[in-house]
C-alpha cells in the first residue's frame, strides 16, 4: 500500500489514533501530531514492503522496536501487518525510560495486543532468548541507532530498519586532519557532511556484517530532514573477504572512530584499512 493510502487508513482509526496519542479524545490532531503521523506511516510503508519480500511464508512476524519511546511504530505496524498483510505480530519494545515502558503496556492493553511487551533498558544490555525476524528504530536520537544497529546484528536479525536522528558523534571528530578540511571549515557545510557520513558509515557496517543494504527516504524532505531510512537484509551467502572495505577506507579518509564498531565488536576484519 503507497504512503498516502496507508496515511488515509490509519486516519481512520480513530480508536488507534486517541490510543497512541496522535488525536485528542474528539478526533481533533496539530500540525505536530500530524507530522509524526506521515513520519510513521512513510516508515511502515518501507518495513512492510520488506516484510513481503523477505518474510512472506511467515505467518507471524517477530518485531523488537528499540529506543521505542511511546512505541508509535511498533504498535501500528503490529496493527498493520494484521490487517493488510494478514500475520500475525509478536512486539517487543525496549526503551530506558521506565515511565514510558508503563505507558506502552496500558496503550497495548487498551488495543487488545496480547503479544506486546514492553522492556525497561538501554538497547545494549537488552538479551533474549528467543529470535526476532525484524529490528526497527525511529528517530533514536544519536548513538542510540548504532545501539540499535549494533544489537540487531548481535542477535543476527534478518531485517533491520532504522531512521536515524540528530547525528552528533561524528560531527565534533572531522574537524580538521582530513583531506576536506577545505569545505569542513564551514559550519553548515560540516554539519550537512557529518549527518551523511554517520549514515553511510552506519551502512557500511551493516555491509560489513553480512547485509544487503539501501537508503530510502520515509517521507518528503519538505516534511523533516530525519527522512532517511537504512534498510538492511541480511545475506545467506558467506561472508567476502574485503567486506569491510568500504567502511574503513571512509573512516581512515575522515579519520573518525564512530561509536557502532566499538557496540559490535568482531564485525570487521584485523588490521586498519
Amino acid at each position: 500500500m503507497e504512503q498516502d493510502a496507508l496515511l488515509n487508513h490509519l486516519q481512520g482509526n480513530e480508536n488507534l489514533l486517541k490510543a497512541i496519542g496522535l488525536c485528542g479524545p474528539g478526533g481533533q490532531t496539530d500540525r505536530r501530531k500530524a507530522k509524526k503521523l506521515r513520519e510513521v506511516a512513510g516508515f511502515c510503508e518501507i518495513i512492510l514492503t520488506y516484510v513481503g519480500r523477505s518474510l512472506a511464508g511467515q505467518e507471524c512476524v517477530r518485531v523488537v522496536e528499540f529506543s521505542c519511546g511511546k512505541s508509535y511504530l511498533g504498535i501500528v505496524l503490529v496493527l498493520l501487518l494484521r490487517d493488510l498483510l494478514q500475520k500475525e505480530a509478536e512486539l517487543v519494545g525496549v526503551d530506558v525510560n521506565a515511565d514510558l515502558v508503563a505507558k506502552c503496556h496500558r496503550i497495548a492493553a487498551s488495543l487488545g495486543l496480547e503479544k506486546a511487551r514492553f522492556v525497561a533498558g538501554r538497547t545494549l544490555e537488552f538479551r533474549s532468548d528467543a529470535g526476532f525476524d525484524l529490528a526497527v528504530a525511529l528517530h533514536a536520537c544519536d548513538t542510540a541507532t548504532d545501539e540499535a544497529i549494533a544489537k540487531g546484528i548481535q542477535l543476527g536479525v534478518p531485517l533491520i530498519l532504522t531512521v536515524p536522528c540528530c547525528q552528533n558523534q561524528i560531527r565534533g571528530q572531522i574537524k580538521s586532519g582530513h583531506p576536506l578540511t577545505a569545505m569542513t571549515e564551514f559550519g553548515p557545510i560540516r554539519y550537512r557532511l557529518a549527518n551523511l557520513l554517520t549514515d553511510v558509515l552506519r551502512a557500511q557496517f551493516l555491509h560489513s556484517a553480512g547485509y544487503h543494504v539501501e537508503m530510502l527516504e520515509i517521507s518528503s524532505p519538505r516534511l523533516t530532514p530525519k527522512n532517511l531510512c537504512i534498510c538492511a537484509r541480511k545475506v545467506k551467502r558467506a561472508l567476502r573477504p574485503g567486506r569491510d572495505r568500504g567502511y574503513k577506507m571512509l573512516r581512515s579518509f575522515f579519520d573518525v572512530r564512530p561509536k557502532v564498531e566499538r557496540f559490535c565488536p568482531g564485525v570487521l576484519s584485523e588490521g586498519e584499512g
